[in-house]
């Protein structure tokens, strides 16, 4: 049988339910979205004359949700477009349309009576075969099933999405007992290959696992806090970034999630344990005055943190005021900084002897050893638990690997002297002489389980560059980039300069890679797995040039990169650009040229020169431009003015996409180009469309004349550009740049409608470039971005 799921429909339409119809929406699957009948008429209602009984009333909850869709933020929808598939509607007059859907979603109240009761209701109206699941962050999967039908049971199964559903990676799933193995197996699969998630299995307990250990953490931390007398500042200062977990550290995560949810998240661990672990998850009680006084966090204004005008207070949990916000200060600390390396860094923290590494150790070591006492009870693998705590809370290891970090044998017998209960197993590892849980050989990892180690399983469609590199290293390299092959007759070029930034070094090796691609390959990905894709060209590199007047230098290297990116567009094979995250500047123009872009569905791309003083100096202007024609209709008549006007404005705005949706909206990407749901997989797609263009005997584009808007269209440009200034969106030097631009778009001084070839306008980009970076006032732009990194307004 094969498996589908066209349609969906989703139970509940608060904030989580939404978001989760909007995910399914974001990737093409038409959602019907459900919840309660209003029982009173709002006021407006009243007004309009409507009754109980008109569908927009019956139907308002889960329309308010949708129009709720459009504000918030971070957006649920990656394309306002996307709306359109989300179908309202209520408990009562819809649900036999179930009938219709592939897989139903219960989000609803967390009580296990009304889950109950709307399980009821589901298993009437349901058919035979269609996936049932509920996104409960605790309750029990088993009990909601009980007294369902038989082909329920088989069919249903927890599904618990971490919020934001768009942008958290983290999906537990939870079979019961009856939950037949190929629905669970099918469920992973789609989880990761369709939704785009991070799978994993949880056991059916208490906040399953990323929120039983996260939640553990957190309230060992606040314990620790008050007991050392640390302040909420000085906690959040070390428990972030220094230690490999998010910004937000311990305080300011509250503060995000709500006080009000995580008090919540713990007392539903609290109500199913018992002894000592009972203790921990009872919620302290400066925390229960909080709540009492409405301080949960962002969504109330006050929380452990108060912004007062530009100033940020942290909460004193003696007193209940706020106070100056404070950072720990410790010699360990500023060590760490200067340390290379998590495990080295880890290390030195957490065996130090001042305060940062006596906090860091009380209260990373009972995390550590609460995960190992649960292994097996919430988790079959420390593979599960440690991923399920990268990918729901966002830590750069997970307990298992922190452990391998600062060295088990020493932890261990450290924790033993100071009297703290070791769980045997861990005990029985370190006297059978093992070092650490996980181990690495030939670019092959392997993990321990019950006495052996077992290899990692890895989804085919991910591609792991670090171990392509180790298991066969590398075709060439320089200081800014590295040539691999990683299989099937392609090979990839992979930045690595600091932030991917573009210089002559990147420059050279895109020349270098393509000639190898030509000469004994299929074909080209560009790509890699940092941080972001590229962040633009080497600002201080042209900055200093700038300065010390070397144009003619500039002038070399801006030719240099524009012959670059015309090598990419006519290279003889197929070059597939796999831009994500961050792709601005220098990164647009880059992916612009090539044969196909396939970007992630968090792909913001943008020519932002215009921040820095700039215009794009790579043949950005031109792509975008010639993108945007060769994206129309054939035999439609073209008004180049319109094309021409909407190209100006984004990039004299320095428009970014908010997402792949969005770009194809702006032109950067095209019908042909692709979007990978996982990032995880973007390699391998890319890698894919490189060898389906080479099997369909791909031949590069003919080289083709442009048609420019000429005078006329110069003027219109500069019009829309005055207009904007008296608007206030444009400052007298943004005017300046305006101009250079619009002179470059229109081709300067020829008449409508001329056509052009690519050259003639890559020299006028090349010298409205030389220009503007000679300018003072583009070189403080430049220089404030670079100390400041964000854009001056001059």
């Amino acid at each position: 049988m094969v498996r589908q799921i066209r349609k969906a429909a989703v139970l509940g339409s608060g904030v989580m339910g939404s978001g989760i119809a909007a995910h399914l929406a974001n990737i093409g699957i038409p959602t019907l979205l459900l919840d309660m009948v209003p029982r009173e008429l709002t006021e407006d209602e009243k007004r309009k004359g409507l009754t109980l009984e008109d569908k927009s009333v019956r139907n308002r909850i889960s329309q308010t949700a949708l129009s709720k869709l459009l504000k918030q933020k971070p957006a649920p929808l990656t394309s306002k477009k996307n709306l359109a598939l989300i179908e309202s509607g209520n408990f009562e007059d819809d649900l036999e349309r179930l009938k219709d859907v592939d897989w139903v979603i219960e989000v609803v109240i967390e009580n296990l009576a009304v889950k109950k009761s709307i399980f009821e209701k589901v298993d009437q109206f349901r058919k035979p075969g269609s996936i049932v699941s509920s996104n409960t962050s605790g309750i029990s999967i088993e009990a909601m099933a009980e007294g369902r039908s038989e082909d329920f049971q088989k069919h249903f199964l927890g599904t618990h999405f971490f919020n934001p559903p768009r942008y958290l990676k983290l999906l537990e799933i939870i079979p019961t007992k009856a939950t037949d193995s190929a629905v669970f197996a099918f469920m992973k699969e789609f989880g990761e290959n369709v939704l785009g998630k991070g799978v994993v299995e949880a056991r059916d307990t208490p906040n399953f696992i990323a929120n039983r250990i996260g939640t553990y953490g957190l309230l060992v931390t606040v314990r620790e806090m008050l007991k050392g007398g640390y302040s909420v500042g000085e906690v959040d200062s070390i428990t972030g970034p220094l230690i490999g977990r998010p910004k937000s550290a311990t305080f300011r995560t509250l503060d995000v999630v709500g006080l009000d949810t995580f008090v919540h998240v713990a007392k539903n661990v609290y109500d199913q344990v018992e002894g000592d672990e009972q203790e921990i998850f009872r919620t302290p009680d400066f925390m229960q005055k909080m709540l009492e006084k409405g301080w949960i966090g962002s969504k109330s204004g006050q929380g452990f943190f108060l912004k007062k005008g530009k100033e940020i207070l942290e909460l004193n949990p003696e007193t209940l005021q706020y106070e100056e916000r404070k950072k720990l200060q410790a010699p360990s600390i500023e060590m760490a900084k200067q340390i290379k390396g998590f495990a080295n860094k880890m290390k030195a923290l957490v065996y130090s002897e001042d305060r940062a590494g006596q906090l860091l150790w009380n209260i990373v070591m009972p995390t550590l050893v609460y995960s190992a006492q649960l292994l097996g009870e919430i988790a079959e693998t420390i593979v599960d638990l440690d991923r399920a705590m990268k990918w729901g809370f966002g830590w750069s290891a997970g307990p298992f690997e922190i452990w391998d970090a600062i060295g088990i044998a020493q932890s261990v017998a450290r924790l033993e002297q100071e009297g703290i209960a070791v769980p045997q197993w861990i005990k029985d590892f370190v006297a059978a002489g093992h070092e650490t849980f996980y181990k690495e050989e030939n670019g092959v990892v392997s993990y321990y389980d019950n006495g052996n180690y077992k290899q990692v399983i890895i989804n085919p469609r991910v591609i792991h560059l670090q171990t392509i590199k180790k298991q066969k290293g590398v075709i060439k390299k320089n200081s800014g980039a590295s040539l691999i092959d990683i299989g099937d007759g392609v090979i990839l070029l992979e930045f690595t300069s600091p932030n991917n930034a573009i210089g002559l070094d990147i420059v050279q090796m895109i020349n270098a890679a393509v000639d190898e691609a030509e000469a004994n390959y299929k074909g080209l990905v560009i790509g890699n797995q940092g941080k972001n894709f590229c962040v633009g060209a080497n600002i201080a590199m042209m900055l200093m040039e700038a300065q010390d007047d070397n144009i003619f230098e500039l002038d070399f290297v801006i030719r240099q990169f524009q012959n670059a990116m015309l090598k990419i567009k006519y290279s003889a094979v197929p070059v597939v650009v796999a831009p994500f995250n961050m792709t601005l500047g220098g990164g647009a123009e880059v992916s612009l040229p090539a044969a196909r872009i396939q970007a992630t569905t968090e792909t913001y791309i943008g020519l932002v020169e215009a921040g820095v003083g700039l215009i794009p100096g790579g043949g950005g202007t031109k792509e975008l431009y010639m993108k945007a024609l060769k994206g129309l209709p054939k035999g439609v008549s073209v008004d180049i003015q319109q094309v021409a006007n909407k190209v100006f404005e984004t990039v004299a705005m320095a428009k970014v996409s908010t997402s792949a949706a969005e770009a194809h909206e702006t032109n950067f990407l095209n019908f042909a180009d692709g979007i990978s749901v996982n990032p995880d997989h973007q390699l391998y797609d890319a890698k894919q469309v490189v060898l389906s263009l080479y099997e369909q005997g791909y031949t590069p584009p003919v080289r083709e004349k442009v048609p420019v808007v000429g005078e006329s269209g110069y003027a219109t440009l500069l019009l829309g550009a005055e207009a904007m200034r008296l608007s206030g969106y444009l400052s007298e030097h943004d005017m300046v740049i305006a101009k250079e631009l619009a002179y470059v778009l229109s081709g300067g001084k020829l008449p409508f409608g001329t056509e052009v070839d690519e050259q003639y306008l890559l020299n006028l980009e090349r010298e409205a470039f030389l220009r503007l970076i000679s300018m003072p006032k583009s070189q403080q732009r430049m220089q404030h971005m670079l100390i400041k990194g964000k854009p001056l307004r001059n």
